[in-house]
């Protein structure tokens, strides 16, 4: 019987909607066999996952997940399994992204004030213990000061976080080979996300995009890259078994994961 796994889940302590608590339990419910903690550029819930996941008899892996760019400028996602949450390179170098992170922060709240949507940094805390603020937490805040309805509002084509002078301010991001070096220091496994997202080269899904992207995974797996994330809510059935051929090409780990943010587990 095929095990029933999920290694791709955001908790609240990035951009997620509850806890890991929360998560372990609804996972458990659903019959989930193991799940992995994947919170943006962060470890803070992991703790709390591992321990409510043996209350459960649920296997919980620590994971990250790392904004990153190529040498080219292409971004890309790096997934790290398996790591040890108490490495020293590792909680220095996250210690600094957040830093970097906050510096951002202070430039987008600058370009929303003037749009009219002014907003403090006390404001963009909805919740005790909050530690990570991201784009998506910021528009949760501008929705509870009254500016937009919903979240997908403030990503609007031209507007607010995607107006052209938010998207000038960029997030300082990690080197994509020095992400998985990271990671493996880590003792993890660094896997790449959600292929299909990856901009600039070609158009997705197309034969030229399935060409950049095999020659890419190429070059991380010389990197140590150790697996692709082949099966994504956002990969059609054609386009996973695209990337299980390269995944096979480069004798990388498939994995599943289905990159949840929300409050109710499915």
């Amino acid at each position: 019987m095929e095990s029933k796994v999920d290694f791709h889940i955001h908790t609240w302590f990035s951009d997620g909607a509850v806890s890991p608590t929360e998560i372990v339990k609804q996972a458990k419910a659903l019959g989930y066999d193991t799940i992995a903690i994947t919170d943006h550029d962060g470890i803070d819930g992991v703790k709390e996952a591992l321990i409510a996941g043996e209350t459960a008899d649920l296997q919980v892996i620590a994971g990250i997940e790392l904004a990153t760019k190529t040498k080219e400028g292409t971004g890309l996602h790096i997934l790290g399994y398996h790591i040890d949450i108490e490495n020293q390179r590792l909680t220095e170098t996250l210690k600094e992204l957040r830093q970097k992170r906050e510096t951002r922060n202070e430039k987008l709240l600058a370009v929303l004030a003037e749009m009219g949507c002014p907003l403090t940094t006390e404001e963009l805390i909805l919740r005790p213990g909050q530690s990570f603020i991201g784009k998506p937490i910021i528009a949760r805040a501008m929705v509870k000061k009254g500016y937009i309805k919903a979240p997908k509002e403030a990503f609007a084509p031209g507007k607010f976080l995607e107006s052209p002078k938010a998207k000038a301010v960029k997030k300082e991001k990690l080197d994509a080979e020095e992400a998985i070096g990271l990671i493996r220091a880590a003792g993890g496994i660094a896997v790449l996300a959600h292929p299909i997202q990856i901009r600039g080269v070609g158009e997705p899904g197309s034969e030229v995009f399935y060409q950049q992207v095999d020659q890419l995974v190429g070059r991380l797996r010389k990197a140590g890259l150790g697996g692709l994330e082949c099966f994504h809510r956002d990969h059609s059935c054609e386009q996973a078994l695209r990337f299980v051929e390269i995944a096979e090409k480069y004798h990388l780990h498939i994995t599943r994961g289905s990159d949840f943010h929300g409050s109710r587990f499915e």
